[in-house]
């Protein structure tokens, strides 16, 4: 039923290696289609090797490569946010715990070189700022006392980003450094709170002093205009007084010039005020009340 071959030629022919290196053909040109390409995203730059050595830098968008011969890498150029956390001395030998983050990123004309000396970033990272920065911010803190980091923390923020700026020189760019928080110890933090309520309580004291001070201003101000009013008012009393004493006097001696110049004029007032009626009672031998009146034609 089967026929058997007579020579090698009949198995040659009948060999499937030929089909197999075609669909490998195949495959290896599909391969090398899809490896032929790739991308990168906005916000990274590409590194191109051949043979693991550097060729070129890859902008964002479509690029094409050397399949089988060239590979690639990314490196982000987006920022970079590292955190630390920093026990630390001030100038008066307190201890403290230091937050701080720093804000970074990769310089572009640099990318070879990052590349070359470190690999990526996070090895950038832990190569050039975990070693350098804790030294720089402890030194700058070690400058301030406890209280005047507090009180001037913008300032020891200003001087920590020149100091972290200038010890992490390179390939990165330090966009800024934050002292997120500063922790002392619990025996401090109670005595700047005593402290705090101490200069509360003086502050309430002199405020009470100051207070106490207006009102004794006012209490005296107020009596010194109580005490003019009554000069005033006891002033022009005794101006009253004289000017009535003065006019009583003038009319006084008025009336003694008129009796003088007229000595019937007591007469006439006696006159003018009698009415008419003889007195009720009299004492013993006393005189009857006379006015003496003439008719006018009577001294004719």
């Amino acid at each position: 039923m089967f026929g058997i071959p007579k020579n090698n030629s009949d198995v040659k022919q009948l060999s499937p290696r030929k089909p197999v290196g075609i669909v490998l053909l195949v495959f290896a040109l599909i391969v090398a289609g899809f490896s032929s390409y790739f991308t990168v995203d906005q916000g990274e730059r590409g590194i191109v090797l051949r043979f693991g050595a550097f060729q070129r830098i890859a902008e964002p968008g479509l690029n094409f490569k050397l399949p089988f011969f060239e590979s690639t890498h990314t490196i982000s150029l987006q920022t970079q946010v590292s955190h630390f956390q920093l026990p630390a001395y001030s100038r008066d030998q307190q201890p403290a715990s230091l937050v701080v983050s720093v804000n970074w990123h990769a310089q572009e004309p640099e990318l070879e070189k990052i590349y070359s000396e470190f690999g990526s970033l996070s090895a950038l990272e832990a190569r050039i700022i975990q070693p350098r920065l804790p030294q720089a911010v402890k030194t700058v803190f070690g400058s301030y006392v406890a209280a005047s980091s507090i009180q001037n923390r913008a300032k020891l923020n200003a001087d920590i980003f020149d100091s972290v700026s200038k010890v992490l020189h390179g390939p990165i760019v330090i966009e800024s450094v934050q002292l997120d928080n500063i922790d002392f110890s619990e025996a401090y933090e109670q005595s700047v709170e005593q402290r705090m309520l101490a200069e509360v309580e003086v502050a309430k004291l002199q405020q009470n002093a100051l207070r106490e001070k207006v009102q004794a201003e006012i209490t005296v101000t107020q009596a010194k205009a109580q005490a003019e009013s009554v000069k005033a008012q006891a002033a022009a009393e005794a101006e009253a007084t004289r000017m009535k004493g003065e006019a009583e006097a003038a009319a006084i001696k008025a009336k003694g010039d008129a009796l003088r110049q007229n000595p019937n004029l007591v007469e006439l007032i006696k006159a003018e005020r009698w009415n008419g009626e003889l007195p009720q009672t009299m004492l013993p031998n006393s005189a009857v009340p006379f006015i003496d009146v003439k008719h006018p034609s009577a001294s004719e």
